[in-house]
């Protein structure tokens, strides 16, 4: 299929899974936070992600994730699927059953553990995206798959038709120049910290961590860099400068994200599921600090921040795994 313009939107949210003190998806958490992110100006819902915890929920929790996504976004945001597989027969019928329960994109991450070669990686990426007419986004996160995708293997996959897009997590700023001056790609900035220069150079949007807790800002900055408004681009960028780094920098952005917005009492719980835990009390100190420094963000006022370290404690063991076809 042939597919024309943007379909996934520019400020994407790489959504947490509200969860239980037991660990257990906390579905009107769930829709809740989907209904917070897009009111405060999220465009795009990436659900099953690294953030959402992907490797730790189940097929049919993955599943229902579209499905309340959809419910709950009304048109009002594109929902993306993604997490995958590193299995690539899994990751075929992982995503056409996303494509039935309703997802209007599909985010394909490199295979992981496995760390194929490049030839290995473009024929898992051509045959998930052969087996859906839905468009694709390419997740390249060498740090956590142990393989990136080579500048040549993307210049490859760019010519299949349903492949519209790629999330990078690299951070190399001259490959991005290049696969744009070369490809039709869409870029999507993976790395929080560095949303304005990828936009500055010819990205299209972000898919963020940070962008659970604020997402109006994110809004601020693409739309200002739409209208070729670079002071007041920067000037938002600067502000979540700390909470970005409280966010990413001390503990997984899933365990801060959590923990921030539980704090907020934006969330019921900052439970994550093992082997992921909450952050240490060191390391809950550190993001407070960083949070103290925030300051003027629409959507992250701290001044009656409560942080429960105990609720954080520790991570959870759910009732059922989440491996399994």
């Amino acid at each position: 299929m042939t597919h024309t313009g943007n379909p996934f939107g520019q400020v994407l949210v790489a959504l947490v899974t509200p969860m239980t003190a037991d660990g257990e998806v906390d579905w009107p958490g769930v829709e809740k936070h989907i209904d917070d992110v897009i009111a405060a100006g999220a465009d795009g819902i990436v659900v099953t992600g690294t953030t959402g915890e992907t490797s730790t929920l189940t097929d049919a929790e993955k599943l229902r994730l579209v499905e309340v996504g959809k419910d709950v976004a009304s048109g009002r945001a594109s929902i993306i699927t993604g997490g995958g597989s590193n299995e690539t027969a899994h990751a075929i019928e992982l995503y056409k059953a996303s494509e039935r329960a309703g997802a209007d994109g599909i985010m394909i991450v490199t295979p992981y553990y496995n760390k194929p070669t490049q030839a290995g990686i473009l024929t898992h990426f051509r045959l998930v995206a052969d087996a859906t007419d839905l468009p694709v986004i390419l997740y390249d996160i060498p740090g956590r798959t142990g393989v990136p995708i080579q500048y040549e293997t993307i210049l490859r996959i760019a010519k299949h038709p349903n492949v519209l897009a790629i999330k990078d997590a690299k951070g190399d700023f001259s490959e991005v120049s290049r696969v744009l001056n070369q490809t039709d790609l869409m870029y999507f900035s993976g790395d929080d910290s560095n949303v304005l220069p990828h936009l500055a150079i010819g990205a299209t949007g972000l898919i963020g961590v940070t962008a659970n807790i604020a997402p109006a800002p994110y809004r601020a900055i693409v739309d200002a860099v739409n209208a070729g408004d670079l002071k007041t681009a920067t000037a938002e960028h600067q502000r979540l400068e700390p909470l970005v780094r409280a966010a990413m920098t001390h503990v997984p952005g899933t365990v801060a994200a959590k923990y921030i917005l539980h704090g907020l009492g934006r969330i019921g719980s900052p439970r994550v599921r093992l082997p992921l835990v909450g952050p240490e009390e060191w390391e809950a100190a550190k993001i407070e600090d960083e949070l103290a420094l925030v300051n003027g963000v629409p959507g992250a006022d701290f001044s009656n921040f409560r942080p429960d370290r105990n609720a954080a404690a520790g991570g959870a063991l759910p009732k059922v795994s989440g491996t399994t076809r």
